[in-house]
């Protein structure tokens, strides 16, 4: 029971904020994503970034929960 009383410092909370937003704003800069060119073997620019951004989102919401947990 100890252990749910213990509190986050600002400093986790801060990183962990930043971990959930990057990628919030990095999906909703629409206009900057939104070529044709470069393509990787077919794939337009706007559909591998955003499949870029999936793997990369995944990993920074796995590291923010993970920093939740630690307490």
């Amino acid at each position: 029971m100890e252990e749910a009383n213990k509190k986050l410092s600002s400093g986790r909370i801060i990183a962990i904020a930043i971990l959930i937003l990057i990628p919030f704003f990095a999906y909703i800069l629409y206009p900057t994503y939104d070529k044709v060119n470069p393509t990787i073997d077919g794939l337009t620019f706007f559909y591998w970034y955003q499949t870029l951004w999936l793997a990369i989102s995944g990993i920074m919401y796995a590291i923010a929960a993970y920093l939740w947990d630690k307490r």
